[in-house]
């Protein structure tokens, strides 16, 4: 039994595995730290350029 267990500890065997979904999460956790606060702001640039847009008035004032 003691050399199954030495023998378990020793095998490496998916250990490049766990290394790639370790590494895979870190760059996805990065990913939306980056993403998600652009997102916010695009969506506040986006609300500001509209109110802009629709405050701007269009073609010739009716001068008569």
């Amino acid at each position: 039994m003691k050399r199954h267990i030495q023998r378990f500890g020793a095998d490496e065997h998916g250990a490049v595995t766990v290394d790639w979904v370790v590494l895979t999460a870190a760059i996805v956790g990065i990913g939306v730290l980056v993403l998600v606060p652009i997102a916010f702001g695009a969506g506040n640039l986006a609300s500001s350029v509209g109110s802009t847009i629709s405050d701007t008035s269009t073609g010739y004032s009716n001068q008569n």
